[in-house]
């Protein structure tokens, strides 16, 4: 499913106009990405968790030829499912 789509549906689920739709779907994409930025955890109850791993440096190789490449360390975003959408996706 692409942005467009899900801006569709949720417009179609919740009775809004797909600019509303838009809207809303971007400032709760922004709100993650902010929480995010800060460290911080965010659970739905229900649907899942976004957290942040810290990834090590690391040394790497490329499969083609071998050499070893440094990779550096960054941070990765996670994400959890949680039981209400593994019991509704199975």
């Amino acid at each position: 499913m692409k942005k467009v789509e899900l801006v569709e549906a949720v417009a179609t689920n919740a009775g809004l106009t797909k600019s509303d739709a838009l809207k809303a779907i971007d400032a709760t994409f922004e709100a993650i990405t902010g929480a995010l930025k800060k460290g911080d955890k965010i659970t739905l109850i229900g649907f899942g968790t976004f957290s942040v791993s810290k990834r090590e440096a690391r040394v790497g190789r490329n499969p083609q030829t071998g050499a070893a490449v440094n990779i550096p360390a960054r941070n990765a975003v996670t994400f959890k499912a949680g039981t209400q959408l593994k019991n509704e996706v199975n």
